[in-house]
């Protein structure tokens, strides 16, 4: 998924939260108990990375009293 270039807004930021939680869930049940191929636990990486991110541009929003 390619991002804007431009600063997204806190409720923006929220309802792509919102995305990522519930698909951070998906993954995480479609795990294996066992033997975890490489390109599920990258998806799951991938997901939680670009939460992570969301959260800090949400941070910095809030700090900079934007929304």
């Amino acid at each position: 998924m390619h991002e804007e270039n431009r600063m997204k807004t806190l409720p923006e930021l929220r309802k792509r939260l919102e995305d990522l939680e519930a698909e951070i869930a998906e993954a995480k049940r479609r795990l294996p108990a066992h033997s975890v191929k490489p390109p599920v636990m990258h998806m799951l990486l991938d997901l939680e990375d670009e939460y992570d991110s969301v959260m800090q541009q949400m941070a910095a929003l809030k700090k900079a009293g934007r929304s």
